[in-house]
């Protein structure tokens, strides 16, 4: 594992062969690279991964905290460009997934295939707009701890809380040790994202679905229409998951994965 930064803003990590397939993976909000561990560990003899800390999370930047899913989308084709990546498989998780569409959607040149986890191409609705603002009050008012506790049980499925603690307990450190400011300034940005449905039926790379079965937040009716509007993509719902499919149930998450990628070889 190598650890790094570009333009002092963005913290990455890279593991396995540079001579291998690069795979990019971004986190969901408001997360950090540390929630791909599982698939880092399944992945990393048989390809170079690359995962890396959205501004304002984890241990990049928060900079003025005025975020926009464009900007999102520089970061990551500036750490593209400073890894010498031509092409890469871009792998997004909710918010993740936001960024890898709009991507595509920009940049298609510089992704050879996709996987779309627990997300969705619709932009907010009012209704999301709005708890959008009161999640920033309550963070302002109250601080992360009382924002985090809420939004666990909106990403894991309620018998997580009993079967696979560890991955709550995970997932709480991450947001609780996150900058304010940048979980504010991301859900501003969140909250004003364009909508890319339209651009779906112009993804021509091979593209695979995931979604946790109980997942609340992006359903796996949003997926199943992502799938009918990207030609030639797989749809794979995760039993025993909600919104973190890929640590919720891992095992499964993983054997898709695996078997995706095998196929791009």
């Amino acid at each position: 594992m190598v650890a790094n930064q570009i333009k002092d803003v963005i913290a990455y990590e890279t593991f396995g062969n540079p001579s291998h397939l690069p795979i990019v993976f971004i986190h969901g909000f408001p997360f950090s690279k540390e929630m791909w561990k599982p698939q880092i560990e399944a992945l990393k003899e048989k390809y170079f991964l690359i995962s890396y800390d959205v501004r304002g999370h984890g241990k990049s930047e928060v900079g003025d905290g005025q975020y926009t899913i464009e900007l999102f989308v520089d970061d990551l084709i500036d750490l593209l460009d400073a890894l010498k990546l031509r092409q890469i498989v871009l792998v997004g998780l909710s918010m993740g997934g936001y960024i890898a569409l709009r991507t595509i959607e920009r940049h298609p040149e510089r992704i050879c295939a996709l996987v779309l986890c627990d997300t969705k191409s619709e932009a907010d609705t009012n209704e999301n707009k709005i708890k959008r603002a009161s999640q920033i009050k309550i963070i302002k008012a109250k601080g992360l701890k009382t924002f985090s506790e809420g939004f666990l049980k909106a990403v894991f499925d309620e018998q997580t809380f009993s079967t696979n603690p560890e991955a709550i307990n995970l997932i709480r450190k991450i947001i609780n040790t996150n900058p304010p400011n940048g979980v504010c300034g991301t859900l501003i940005a969140l909250a004003a994202r364009t909508d890319t449905t339209e651009s779906l039926p112009k993804i021509h790379v091979p593209t695979l679905i995931l979604v946790g079965e109980h997942d609340a937040l992006t359903l796996p009716s949003s997926a199943q229409a992502m799938k009918e509007k990207i030609p030639n993509s797989e749809l794979h719902i995760i039993p025993n998951a909600a919104h973190m499919s890929n640590l919720e149930n891992p095992e499964l998450f993983n054997q898709y994965l695996t078997s995706f990628l095998t196929k791009l070889l």
